[in-house]
């Protein structure tokens, strides 16, 4: 990686610092830098300028949700803001990601976005305020880190309002205009530091909360335009896992890192990355839910739990485990605890449709696993019932059989428990059905012979008008389909 050309980055410059920028850039803040360079950089450079541009697939979906959220907060100033860079290391950032709700309320994606509804004639006007393209005048775009020639380059303020059809202003008169706005405000907090600061006297922690909450539960039920990403997302996880399978062999010389590069490859070519970081468990740490080190063994005869999902380009996300059997052949353990929980699976899908209750599918699996765990002896001689009641199974169950999907992977996150758990399903929303089994490698409570064995089985489910669609289905999950689909697949 290249070295800057100053050890920090100069502050983001208003239209009254300009010149005196350029005056401290030439009179030495910027070491190497002559008059004559400077001035030669400031010319010579064709006009990029874009015009005539056709807004985005989504902008007429983002127009309608911001319609819903000025209709529910009348007469006051809503402010959404993308969120700025957060460093990784010294002079180093992560990769920037828009916060969702900024994202899913214009279709942008760059830092430091900040989205205004400005109360009017009994709606709101929106703006857009964004940074413009790096200032090639005062040095900008050449000595800044985040200047064009470094990082790339930002739209124009005019192409912005093009692409994603909303009137856009200069995001540096931001500060000033929130500063001497009067009058109620809402705020996302939590993304940026500069516009919290600039409300701190005119906001309260009730109101931001309430529409934080309000944009969760928004997003409960997805839109047309939602719900082809999130096909298209369980498509190209599809995708990975074929090309997973494929390497397996490669694994098995090296390491868990291997399969998380090789699916983290497919998400990069077909989508923005993954939408989480990918659990890639080999053998036992199958029983560890989260498992995202991904430095272990893979090993011929042992299990892989594959939890992994491509997020789009328009930020939607996968989430889909499968867990295969490392040399094609479940042994007749594996398929037995593999078929508890793909029973299971099946009662939980079956349980998703319009009118359910959330809970209905989880409960729904749970009793499957219970029945297993008791047939099995796991148990004592507790009945079903009991166990449900008490909780026992879930020693060997442990989480919730599924969450919302979207653009966050457990989106809908803040949603109150009365829209979400306890809330009941309708057309267009779409979660995950996901219960496993996993016992762990020091559990003295079940025979020797399972313990380190941990299977999860996870599919992408949209309730429809009459019952669900499982949009990740193209990856066979009843045990004689994955040995068959995985032998096809090694040749």
């Amino acid at each position: 990686m290249s070295e800057e050309l100053v050890p920090e980055n100069p502050e983001q410059e208003t239209e009254e610092n300009e010149a005196e920028a350029v005056k401290q850039r030439k009179n030495g803040l910027y070491p190497g830098i002559s008059d004559e360079l400077a001035d030669n950089m400031k010319s010579g450079w064709a006009d990029t300028e874009q015009h005539g541009l056709q807004p985005i697939a989504q902008a007429e979906h983002t127009a309608a949700r911001r319609a819903a959220l000025s209709a529910r907060f009348p007469g006051e100033r809503l402010v959404i803001p993308a969120g700025n860079l957060k460093t990784r290391s010294n002079d180093t950032e992560y990769a920037f990601r828009a916060s969702t709700e900024y994202a899913y309320l214009t279709g942008d994606q760059t830092q430091d976005g900040v989205l205004v509804l400005e109360p009017k004639d009994g709606g709101h006007e929106a703006t857009l305020y964004l940074l413009p393209r790096s200032n090639r005048e005062n040095g900008e775009f050449w000595l800044d880190g985040q200047g064009e020639l470094w990082v790339g380059r930002r739209n124009s303020l005019s192409e912005a309002e093009q692409l994603l059809s909303i009137p856009t202003k200069d995001v540096r008169e931001l500060t000033a205009a929130l500063t001497e706005a009067t009058g109620p405000v809402r705020n996302v907090r939590g993304h940026d530091p500069s516009v919290e600061a600039a409300l701190t006297d005119k906001v309260t922690a009730e109101r931001d909360e309430e529409l934080r909450v309000y944009l969760s539960e928004a997003r409960l039920v997805k839109d047309a335009f939602e719900i082809a990403e999130l096909q298209k997302a369980c498509d190209a996880t599809a995708r990975g896992f074929e090309d997973v399978v494929r390497s397996l062999d490669k694994a098995e010389a090296t390491s868990e890192r291997f399969i998380e590069g090789t699916f983290f490859l497919r998400a990069r070519i077909e989508g923005n990355d993954i939408g989480y970081a990918s659990i890639c468990a080999a053998g036992p740490h199958a029983t560890t839910l989260h498992w995202v080190r991904n430095d272990g063994d893979v090993r011929s005869g042992e299990l892989l739990l594959l939890d992994a999902g491509v997020e789009t380009n328009d930020l939607y996300t996968a989430d889909v485990t499968r867990t295969l059997p490392i040399n094609g052949t479940f042994s007749p353990l594996q398929r037995k605890i593999y078929d508890a929980v793909y029973e299971a699976q099946e009662a939980g899908i079956a349980a998703v449709r319009p009118g359910a209750t959330f809970r209905d599918f989880h409960e729904a699996s749970q009793r499957v696993l219970a029945e297993k765990l008791v047939a099995w002896g796991l148990l004592g001689d507790l009945d079903v019932e009991k166990v449900l009641e008490l909780g026992l199974q879930r020693r060997w169950t442990l989480h919730g059989t599924g969450h919302m999907l979207g653009m966050d992977v457990h989106d809908c996150a803040v949603a109150r428990t009365e829209a979400y758990v306890d809330g009941v399903l309708e057309p267009g929303v779409c979660l995950t059905v996901e219960p496993g089994l996993y016992f762990q490698a020091d559990d003295l409570t079940v025979p020797e012979e399972y313990r380190g064995i941990g299977v999860r089985i996870e599919d992408d489910i949209l309730v429809t008008e009459d019952g669900n669609r499982n949009l990740s289905d193209t990856l066979p999950r009843q045990a004689d389909e994955v040995e068959a689909w995985m032998a096809r697949l090694k040749g």
